[in-house]
């Protein structure tokens, strides 16, 4: 039976998720189903270039979608199900890779971007509610779906490519014994990845070399000896290859995929008590798993691999084993279609259903912001700060304005006072236009300075402005 697949995807760029749907999808193209990758606007091939197959797909916006049809259309992130009702489909599935509601950061009030962040967590985490069958990769997800939601889900662990990572190809620089060449992986500007603390404590360790493998784009890290930005996936089994052990110390997870390359590739690992670490990896059997945040712990176990060689020997042969054990992405690929397959035997899921659900929630949602808003306003009033920001956007001419690109900073409550925001202009001349960050509010503005900051050359000054002064307008 030849299917018309699918995938709904957020971002084509490195990352071990979009990895994982590549593969399935790739796989599904093989088995002669017509696989269509949607993004939400037009993607150029450079983006997912560092995939060797993904150029083999369709890719389409959402808009290209109109007159489309699909036998399945799968939801892969958490906003996708949002999205579900503006695709026709027979069947709709949600690919949960990990409970993406864990990924937001502590809620900071006098921080702009993280001062409503328990507002759009609540907001992830609803989409679990909505009733379409689930596929996940790790059995933590399924149990906590089960608990959760009451939610059954197929489960289809992710596989890897044993034609890649292996121990017997080539590698970047050959082992050496009695030095301990350590490998750090993740993105470095990811608060849940925890690389640059990684980074830290390879670095106290002693470790003889770091090496960083990331998909930030970056040449250079503090504490770095050798740095390997964006590559393409079918080059990162050398670099494995070529070090003693894995330090990956996420604070969240689905099911992470570096340790069990690393494995592959002849290594060791020493990772956090992250959920999902318990579908491969067993401590002081094929790696150290050590509780969160306990850093000197840490510290201490790469000391003793560094010192000890028999027992890194030891996790490396009980690393290889556990790599043996583990399917390959042929074999996940066959349970993945097996899942699809049990699931346009079963009934399909109304647009009507997925419409409503949306709106439901969308606006449960809107009345969450606006109870919120509310009780900053009262805080605010009774003499609580945190709740005030003043936005500032600048554009030149040609350009026009952004409403997603802007400057903040936080201003205190019922004071006057100073703020200053810095900004970058391209060109002159060039507008300028100034925000109250309250949503209930006033933020009164006494005066306005415009200062080039290169040569403090004044380009601007001006005391009460109007209140009809919508704009400014700067020449020079």
């Amino acid at each position: 039976m030849t299917l018309s697949i699918s995938f709904l995807l957020g971002s084509p760029d490195i990352s071990g998720g979009t990895y994982v749907i590549f593969e399935h999808a790739t796989r599904l193209q093989n088995r002669g189903h017509r696989i269509t990758i949607i993004t939400e606007s037009s993607i150029p091939p450079e983006r997912y270039s560092w995939h060797p197959e993904a150029e083999k797909l369709t890719w389409l916006s959402l808009e290209d979608t109109a007159t489309e049809t699909f036998d399945i259309v799968i939801a892969t992130w958490w906003k996708s199900p949002f999205l579900l009702h503006r695709l026709r489909g027979k069947h709709y599935i949600y690919f949960v890779q990990s409970i993406e509601s864990r990924f937001f950061p502590e809620e900071t009030p006098n921080h702009h971007d993280k001062r409503d962040l328990a507002l759009w967590q609540h907001y992830c985490e609803s989409t679990y509610s909505c009733n379409i069958p689930v596929i996940t990769e790790a059995g933590w997800i399924q149990d906590y779906l089960r608990k959760n939601y009451n939610r059954t889900s197929y489960l289809v662990r992710n596989g890897i490519r044993k034609d890649l990572y292996n121990t017997r190809a080539e590698s970047i620089a050959p082992i050496e014994e009695g030095r301990l060449r350590v490998l750090i992986e993740g993105p470095v500007d990811v608060d849940f990845k925890n690389v640059p603390c990684s980074i830290k404590l390879a670095e106290k360790a002693g470790a003889d070399e770091i090496w960083l493998l990331t998909s930030s784009d970056v040449s250079e890290f503090p504490g770095v000896d050798k740095i390997f930005s964006r590559i393409p996936i079918h080059e990162t089994p050398s670099i494995y290859r070529s070090c003693d052990v894995l330090v990956k110390l996420s604070y969240i997870e689905g099911m992470f995929g570096p340790p069990l390359e690393m494995f592959h590739c002849g290594g060791t690992a020493i990772v956090y008590d992250v959920t999902g670490h318990d579908e491969y990896i067993i401590d002081g059997e094929n790696s150290y798993v050590v509780p969160k945040d306990h850093e000197e712990m840490v510290v201490r176990l790469l000391q003793k691999l560094k010192r000890n060689v028999d027992e890194l020997q030891r996790l490396k042969q009980g690393a290889i084993k556990t790599a043996e054990q583990w399917v390959d992405w042929e074999k996940s690929s066959e349970q993945f279609s097996q899942a699809l397959m049990a699931v346009i035997e079963g009934p399909g899921t109304s647009r009507t259903y997925l419409r409503n659900w949306t709106k439901r929630v969308e606006e449960a949602h809107r009345t969450r912001f606006s109870d919120k808003t509310l009780q900053q306003f009262q805080k605010r009033e009774q003499g609580e700060d945190g709740f005030n920001f003043l936005q500032v956007y600048t554009w030149s001419e040609g350009e026009g304005l952004e409403n997603g690109s802007f400057q903040w900073t936080h201003c205190p409550s019922s004071v006057q006072a100073q703020v200053t925001i810095e900004t970058e202009i391209r060109d002159f001349p060039f507008w300028i236009r100034i925000d109250p960050g309250v949503r209930i509010g006033i933020i009164e503005i006494f005066s306005i300075t415009i200062t080039l900051v290169e040569n403090s050359t004044l380009l601007y000054n001006c005391s009460t402005p109007s209140s009809s002064t919508s704009s400014l307008l700067v020449e020079h």
